[in-house]
């Protein structure tokens, strides 16, 4: 391989037979589908698209991408990609903090997990090596305690663990990675894949030193890096102790969501809370923030560090995250700062996405409040939460209903209606009916309902690149193409989504260009940007996802106007769908063939079907 940035070196574990081997990349699939995300969903689509999630036949892949660990901002991100056990789709989960840069400085890119161990192992790799070690005496420990005994073992100098919880063990469809820094490859149920292969987490011991990827084009680099940074600087959102990123981290979006009226609330039976403040970035940084985060290579530090000092919330926690905060707190109706930040922690120490498992709350306290369930939860009981937070990761009682999460939980109510989730996933934090696009989004993810597949909110709330009314559904499919293939393409690369506040296609070409000698240009960017979007989109189509009504919204959001100051608002999905179709060249929803051979995914002569290895 010729390519810088890659240390052109996978290791392919067998967990079934228990052995480890080394393969090279292929160099003409690293042009085309850039590492990280594209890379990833190569190699599931070559797996073969009808392998169950849970099951010895599907992948864990653990990718970076060509700039991942260099001096390139905020390219400190890892790609967990596998078929997803919550939604069926493949899916991709990206992790912060220093995982993915030790990988790369450990003479790693990539790490291909298939099979099933006998008994709880963990992978162990160093000095460009890899062995299976025995994990008997952490399985059944929390994020924690596996972390702690990491280190113990190995050192807290250049460690980094990678781990799944008790959820992920016992298969909780929304299980998730968690590392050393409380950062989470939260979305799809990867660690519940890791629990049925039995894998309880990846440890990796590299130093930085020496071992930085080297640009193909130094000097080149060097300036398209300084360029790059400059961006980030300067940027409104992202100037390092300026912006609102930085200062508040992402719950800056709290309050100014809420204001529009696009802040989904009481399971998205309202769109805006009077309580909602209580749990905003300005509140948590005048009453808990102790501390702001970074991962690697990032001037940003986005990561807000919370400390409750007494009573029963008391905790100190990472990840005061927007999303996090809004699903635990206003889909809740719970507005104590101090519970959601317990709460987040013990999400954190299970493994498991907050966004989901708030979720499982609110359907279960509006299908309680209804009198579909036998079971109490009432709304913004948070101590009946943490309680319930516990059962759902061990699968004890009612919390096993709700560890299928709740797409299926509320299919087996009777009351399918209740569960706000595209594919199985539930949205996040923006209201399709206050920000017509990002519901367009949310219907189109490939990954189920996401906001980061394409985040046309920078657009519709921000105004950036350029702003565009949030409340117009015209215009929103060629606008929601554009987000969606650029941020394949910084996914793939692998870099942090913010990045994209200050930084645009030319920036990503000029960081790629000369990181790996191979010319881009920004056009360049978005055409492998869409190459991956509809590679995935191919995966889904061959693994039964074929249909117009696969990409569709809850009828609340279609039906049931929004309030506050989006008040009347509903979702135009029917205008919108159509042009998004249009625009990306698809037959309702199912990529066509010639548009499969117009971007290179199948070749001339080829067949359809995708071949399984």
């Amino acid at each position: 391989m010729n390519l810088g940035g890659f240390k052109n070196k996978e290791v392919v574990v067998d967990l079934s037979s228990g052995t480890v081997s080394y393969r090279g990349i292929n160099e003409e699939d690293a042009k085309k589908y850039i590492g990280a995300r594209g890379l990833g969903v190569k190699y599931m689509l070559d797996n073969g698209p009808e392998v169950e999630p849970l099951s010895d036949e599907n992948l864990l892949c653990f990718m970076t991408g060509p700039v991942t660990g260099s001096r390139s901002t905020m390219s400190g991100r890892m790609a967990v990609v596998t078929k997803s056990p919550l939604t069926g789709t493949v899916t991709d989960s990206h992790i912060g903090g220093w995982t993915a840069a030790r990988l790369k400085w450990a003479g790693v890119d990539n790490v291909i997990i298939k099979g099933k161990s006998d008994k709880p192992v963990y992978l162990y790799i160093e000095n460009g090596q890899a062995e299976l070690r025995d994990a008997s005496d952490v399985w059944g420990k929390g994020t924690r305690d596996t972390v702690k005994a990491m280190k113990d073992k190995y050192g807290e100098k250049d460690l980094s663990v990678i781990t799944i919880g008790q959820a992920g063990e016992n298969k909780v469809r929304y299980a998730a990675f968690i590392n050393e820094h409380d950062r989470a490859a939260g979305r799809g149920g990867t660690g519940a894949v890791a629990g049925y292969k039995l894998l309880k987490a990846v440890v990796i011991k590299a130093a930085q030193k020496g071992n930085m990827p080297e640009p193909k084009q130094k000097d080149e680099y060097n300036t398209a890096n300084k360029k790059a940074v400059k961006a980030i600087l300067e940027g409104g959102l992202t100037a390092p102790k300026k912006g609102g990123l930085s200062v508040y981290g992402t719950n800056v979006l709290t309050n100014l969501i809420n204001e529009v009226g696009a802040l989904p609330t009481k399971n998205s039976q309202a769109t805006n809370w009077d309580e909602a403040e209580k749990h905003s970035g300005e509140y948590v940084h005048q009453h808990l923030r102790v501390a702001n985060n970074a991962c690697h290579a990032c001037p940003v530090s986005c990561k807000i560090e919370v400390e409750v000092k007494e009573g029963k919330y008391k905790t100190r926690v990472e990840s005061f995250e927007f999303e996090s905060s809004w699903s635990l707190g206003t889909n809740c109706l719970v507005s104590n700062s101090e519970a959601i930040a317990y709460l987040i922690d013990q999400c954190n120490e299970y493994g498991l996405d907050t966004i989901e498992l708030g979720h499982a709350f609110s359907v279960a306290m509006e299908a309680s409040e209804r009198g579909i369930i036998d079971e109490t939860l009432k709304w913004g009981d948070a101590d009946a939460m943490i309680d319930l937070t516990k059962k759902i990761a061990f699968r004890e009682g009612f919390g096993g209903v709700l560890a299928e999460g709740p797409a299926r939980a509320t299919a087996q109510w009777g009351a399918p209606e209740l569960s706000m989730s595209v594919k199985g996933q539930s949205i996040p934090a923006y209201d399709p009916r206050g920000i017509q696009g990002i519901g367009l989004g949310y219907a189109t993810s490939n990954r189920g309902a996401c906001h980061l597949r394409g985040y046309t909110v920078a657009s519709e709330i921000a105004g950036i690149p350029e702003p565009t009314d949030r409340l117009k559904a015209e215009g929103k499919g060629e606008l929601l193409k554009i987000f969606q293939d650029l941020l394949s393409f910084s996914d793939s690369m692998d870099i942090c989504k913010f990045s994209s506040f200050s930084e645009n296609a030319e920036h990503y070409a000029e960081q790629y260009s000369t990181m790996t000698g191979i010319p881009m240009t920004a056009e360049d960017v978005m055409l492998a940007g869409e190459r991956i979007y509809n590679l995935e989109r191919y995966y889904n189509n061959l693994a039964g996802f074929n249909k117009r009504e696969d990409d569709f919204l809850p009828k609340r959001f279609t039906e049931e106007p929004a309030t506050g100051n989006s008040a009347g608002s509903v979702s135009r999905m029917d205008v919108m769908l159509d042009e998004y179709y249009q625009v990306r060249g698809w037959k309702d929803g199912v990529v066509p063939e010639e548009k499969l051979r117009e971007l290179g995914i199948l070749a001339e002569g080829s067949g359809s079907e995708s071949s399984q290895i």
